[in-house]
């Protein structure tokens, strides 16, 4: 698979990045697919089904009923969906289905925009630009709360930087496709950047890229 269109923007939760695989979509008129909500779609209809996020088996068969084209629902962006997503990403086989969807994504004529965690080691490792977008715990927190209390959740700031640590001990130390930036990858720590500032830093990254693939 030729990846030479596509963006990988890799990181943890919260970090910025789905906003700046958004901007990059926009700004390239490509496809942007958000690997999360994949995750958080089976940990959801999973639940909604009466099944259990530790049985691989029903959890499978959830991710193979899933459609991009789908993912845009409210529901699969709660803070509940992400502690679900983090648990039946675990799964090797629910993984193995979902792969096979995410790169049939990334092959698209002219490319495509892949948001995740091991987008740029995993999924499609000869992306021609990827991108580790990171920030401090604390950061990310807020971010998080700001979010979710946006969406009327009632949650404390305290609790959403519990969840982030616990989803990012979980993710790091996965036996399958731990979280890590790929080795060519660009770090890009968001912590003290504005929006503005990130997706301009974000445009340099990937127009970097495409100058030293120039022929």
């Amino acid at each position: 698979m030729s990846g030479a269109g596509v963006i990988t923007v890799d990181g943890p939760a919260a970090s910025g990045k789905g906003t700046i695989a958004a901007g990059l979509g926009r700004l390239y008129g490509l496809p942007v697919l958000d690997s999360g909500l994949l995750y958080r779609a089976v940990g959801v209809l999973l639940q909604q089904a009466g099944g259990d996020l530790g049985d691989e088996a029903a959890a499978v068969a959830v991710a193979r009923t899933l459609r991009p084209e789908a993912l845009d629902n409210d529901l699969f962006r709660t803070r509940g969906a992400g502690e679900a997503a983090s648990r039946v990403a675990v799964h090797p086989q629910v993984r193995q289905v979902l792969l096979t969807l995410q790169r049939d994504f990334a092959a698209q004529p002219g490319g495509a925009v892949l948001d995740g965690r091991d987008m740029g080691t995993v999924i499609c490792p000869t992306a021609g630009a990827k991108l580790y977008v990171t920030a401090r715990p604390e950061v990310r927190a807020e971010r998080r709360w700001r979010q979710l209390t946006g969406q009327g959740e009632a949650v404390s700031l305290e609790e959403i930087l519990a969840d982030i640590r616990v989803r990012d001990a979980r993710d790091s130390g996965r036996a399958t496709a731990p979280m890590a930036p790929a080795p060519d990858a660009v770090l890009l720590d968001t912590s003290e950047m504005t929006i503005d500032q990130a997706a301009d830093a974000a445009r340099r990254i990937v127009e970097a890229a495409r100058a030293r693939q120039a022929p």
